[in-house]
């Protein structure tokens, strides 16, 4: 198997596709087991794991497709409007930060990966409180900022730890 970044435009594509799919299988798998926590708004990001394996093997612009097709196709499948807004939010804000992190140059997948993760969640945030139409939802931010170093630095060990496979 060659490494994706060796490939054409179709293979690309295909790999594209291919994470797509792998991570809406990822975000069904959140879906069916939600944590049992009390607090709305945390989860694993497991669908995460692809989007910064196409950003590490595909780069920027076919990692943002498998980014929206992911969100657009699982909030169209097992989501609401009200959930896809808040995943778009997070998504692309959190897209954006991984994005300027990795160009850096001095970020670890992981740390790119928290980053993404903290993003996510002021992403969504900012959303609530719009919806909501107060700032009083920004008292989740001290728990959703270490959930999502949390499940950030798993999410970009994890990452980490395909990479590798995926160049040997």
């Amino acid at each position: 198997m060659r490494f994706p970044t060796e490939g054409g435009r179709a293979y690309k594509a295909s790999f594209c596709g291919v994470l797509a799919a792998l991570g809406l299988i990822f975000s069904y798998i959140e879906f069916l087991i939600p944590l049992p926590l009390a607090i709305p708004g945390i989860k694993l990001g497991l669908a995460n794991i692809v989007v910064i394996v196409a950003l590490y093997t595909l780069g920027e612009k076919y990692a943002f497709l498998v980014n929206i097709t992911r969100i657009i196709l699982a909030a169209a499948l097992f989501g609401s409007v009200f959930s896809g807004l808040y995943a778009l939010a997070g998504g692309l804000l959190s897209f954006a930060c991984m994005v300027l992190l990795k160009k850096a140059g001095v970020f670890s997948v992981a740390g790119v990966s928290m980053a993404g993760g903290v993003f996510h969640n002021i992403g969504q945030l900012a959303i609530a409180a719009i919806v909501v139409g107060s700032l009083k939802v920004s008292y989740y931010f001290p728990v959703l900022l270490l959930s999502g170093m949390a499940t950030g630095i798993g999410v970009g060990v994890l990452a980490h730890f395909i990479l590798k496979r995926l160049k040997s």
